[in-house]
């Protein structure tokens, strides 16, 4: 809250102490009844600013405990602590619910739209729908759920050629130039998942029963409604995703199979498989250079020299050692940013696997980290400081564009890299749009199970990547694929965000082909603009275009697709 922040110490050395929920309900309550009782709008800015500021310490160690405990998922402390940060969140449902009233009552509520904006009292009228005391027990379970879940993915291990992997492990045995390997490593990635089928399976069928659950207990029609205000979708919903998804279909995927065509041929193979797939170059593909520390060094350089603002939270992120990138034994998959709120200090959090895929970390997580370490260094609330995800994701994927020219630092064939990772930035979307389409149909039918799960999978996967071909691999052949996107168990519905976002990603690198300052200058300002304002606006801050008007994806990966089938590869 405000400019000031509690002294930082390096991540390591930051103590733990449980949140007193009671303590912050006790405060969160005089804070409110301070709101109501105001006599002008200097006491009630007052009252706003310190409620909205009382619980910066409470969630900076829910955030630290998250953390620690997904670096380490058999830390059977931390696992315990997050259980209970989870429920006593949950438990404040109602004072939250109180809180967002006061100030939507507010005599003046004139004054607080003039100086923080509309959207800051539309946002607290559609979230209030959800602060019910009805699902309360439900968001706990939920929590407990996801818990289980990573757990369950964490543990999950092979031993390929005499090593010890996950998941990640693997893939990197993915890319090999040998393709026996590639197989090998690809029917040993499969089995883990089908062996861990039965439980994933459980777990999410109790996820989508209790989501589903909720909505009846909210009075909405489903979980679908529910998760569009989560997500904060106030101004376009299933219709208006659909038809995105169209234009993915029409324009993206065709251009993707003509690429992936050309690979086959480069490849010198009869058929791509899945297998195939991530080897771009028959060489190999490009691989970074240098081991965790080195890497982080070369994208300290980079960050000086793209700009001054870069180079200066890059700095911070490096001096507070704010990182955890390798993988190792019990560690949640996937990568993440989070903050220490109290510190106003990002986290990035991910799993290096000696492939290209580290590099992009370093760009991804990073974009989303310096638009926290921005707006929360620029905004006057801390409500502001993040957007909704299809904005959040601009920040991700336009700094992982941006930083193209620095490649060279950290790979020796730097236009191999480009390449392979603006192909893969196109590539990924009709995935993308699968896995939200998936989630569109589970919700409307949350009686369905796994059988049912995997045939909608793999028609989803004839209608959007007509190219994908397991090697007959039965249980992927069927669709079993589905359950390797952690999204779908932990974040419903968050997935084609992604695919908005890289829309957004595509016009700020054809932009910055064309005017760098210009299109740095936009995305610096709407990292600046944080969740000021609702999406439409955000975009048209940053001057780009609504990716759900017909022609805006045509008009955004034209540049792209012509780039790729004109490379010299």
């Amino acid at each position: 809250m405000g400019k000031g922040t509690v002294i930082m110490e390096k991540f390591s050395q930051i103590q733990y102490t449980r949140p007193n929920m009671e303590a912050l309900e006790a405060t969160l309550k005089e804070k409110i009844e301070a709101l109501k009782a105001a006599a002008s709008y200097e006491e009630a800015r007052k009252a706003y600013v310190e409620l909205s500021g009382a619980d910066v310490m409470e969630n900076t160690m829910g955030s630290l405990a998250h953390i620690r405990n997904t670096i380490d998922t058999t830390d059977a402390f931390y696992e315990e602590e997050v259980k209970v940060i989870n429920a006593g969140r949950s438990r404040l449902m109602p004072v939250y619910r109180a809180a967002n009233e006061a100030l939507l009552n507010s005599p003046f509520r004139k004054e607080f739209e003039a100086e923080f904006g509309a959207y800051l009292f539309h946002n607290l009228e559609e979230q209030n729908k959800l602060l019910n005391p009805a699902i309360i027990e439900d968001k706990i379970e939920e929590s407990n759920l996801v818990n289980q879940y990573q757990k369950a993915a964490a543990m999950c291990r092979t031993t390929f050629r005499g090593e010890e992997c996950n998941f990640y492990g693997l893939l990197k045995h993915m890319q090999s130039t040998d393709r026996a390997e590639r197989k090998e490593a690809f029917e040993a990635w499969a089995k883990l998942y089908e062996e861990g089928s039965p439980v994933l399976d459980e777990q999410y069928g109790k996820l989508v029963k209790l989501r589903a659950g909720m909505a009846k207990k909210l009075g909405m029609d489903s979980y679908t409604q529910v998760a569009y205000l989560n997500k904060r979708r106030y101004n376009y919903g299933p219709e208006d995703v659909a038809k995105f998804r169209q234009q993915v279909k029409d324009i993206i995927v065709p251009a993707c199979a003509e690429i992936y065509e050309r690979q086959r041929q480069r490849l010198g193979v009869e058929k791509l498989h899945y297998y195939d797939e991530a080897l771009v170059f028959p060489e190999g593909n490009a691989t970074p250079i240098g081991n965790k520390d080195e890497m982080v060094a070369a994208a300290q350089k980079m960050y000086r020299e793209l700009s001054k603002e870069t180079g200066e939270f890059f700095d911070f992120m490096v001096e507070y050692e704010l990182f955890d990138l390798e993988s190792k034994p019990g560690k949640r998959m996937g990568g993440y940013c989070s903050s220490l709120p109290a510190y106003k200090a990002p986290f990035i959090f991910s799993n290096f696997n000696g492939t290209s895929a580290d590099v992009d970390v370093l760009t991804h997580e990073a974009g989303h980290a310096f638009e926290g370490y921005t707006a929360s260094r620029t905004l006057p609330i801390s409500a502001y400081y993040h957007s909704t995800s299809e904005i959040n994701e601009i920040h991700s994927m336009a700094m992982e564009h941006f930083t193209y020219p620095w490649m060279n630092l950290f790979f020796e064939d730097a236009d191999k890299y480009r390449y392979a990772h603006l192909f893969g930035a196109l590539n990924v979307i009709p995935y993308m749009i699968c896995v939200d389409e998936f989630q569109h149909r589970v919700f409307e039918n949350p009686e369905q199970g796994p059988k049912e799960w995997r045939k909608i999978w793999h028609e989803l996967e004839q209608t959007y990547m007509p190219w994908r071909d397991y090697d007959g691999n039965e249980f992927l052949e069927e669709g079993g694929f589905w359950m390797q996107k952690q999204h779908i168990f932990m974040y419903p519905f968050y997935y084609v965000d992604y695919a908005l976002a890289q829309i957004g990603a595509f016009e700020f690198y054809s932009r910055d082909k064309e005017n760098h300052d210009e299109a740095w200058a936009d995305y610096c300002h709407l990292c600046q603009l944080g969740g000021s304002k609702e999406y439409f606006e955000l975009l048209e801050e940053a001057h780009l275009h609504n990716p759900f008007q017909e022609g805006s994806v045509k008009a955004a990966v034209d540049r792209v697709i012509a780039e790729l089938k004109n490379a010299k590869y």
